[in-house]
């Protein structure tokens, strides 16, 4: 079996302050009503921990490497911009998109009641089906970084 056809696995995280002037964006849904994250692109921690997955599953390196926050033509770019591009890297290097899955660690917001959206979103960016993507939601329960209240962080895995 040749490289690009061995199964593999990469795992992503990502962690980003809030920041209450800044709109909430995770997996690709906005969330009204509560502060943002902080960062380069629109803070879609979500997003970025898949992306760094994916990448890893290629072995091609992390979202820093490829859209580095020193390039201003990357400044604000979303989540899902950010997915596309990073899927687009995967394909080059041979690979294809399988599944996967992202827990989402934070107090708020709720992300059961938005759960299908946000999966959707995902799926829709990687140009996959709905089955492949997995969201899921923890409460650090004030353990650690986000359970000090200063942020979000997303951990995913992919195929």
């Amino acid at each position: 079996m040749g490289e690009a056809s061995a199964p593999r696995v990469g795992i992503g995280f990502d962690a980003h302050r809030w920041d209450d002037h800044r709109p909430l964006w995770l997996g690709g849904v906005r969330f009204d009503a509560e502060p943002g994250l902080a960062g380069h692109s629109d803070g879609d921690a979500v997003c970025h921990a898949i992306a760094d997955a994916l990448l890893g599953a290629a072995g091609r390196g992390d979202v820093g490497e490829h859209f580095p926050e020193t390039d201003p033509t990357v400044g604000g770019i979303s989540g899902h911009s950010l997915l596309e591009g990073t899927l687009a890297l995967v394909r080059e290097a041979g690979f294809a998109f399988g599944s996967c899955d992202v827990t989402v660690i934070c107090d708020r917001p709720a992300i059961a009641p938005r759960r299908e959206e946000m999966r959707e979103a995902v799926a829709r960016a990687l140009g996959a089906s709905v089955g492949a993507v997995s969201v899921k939601a923890t409460r650090p329960e004030g353990l650690g970084l986000a359970g000090d209240g200063v942020g979000c962080l997303a951990v995913a895995i992919v195929t």
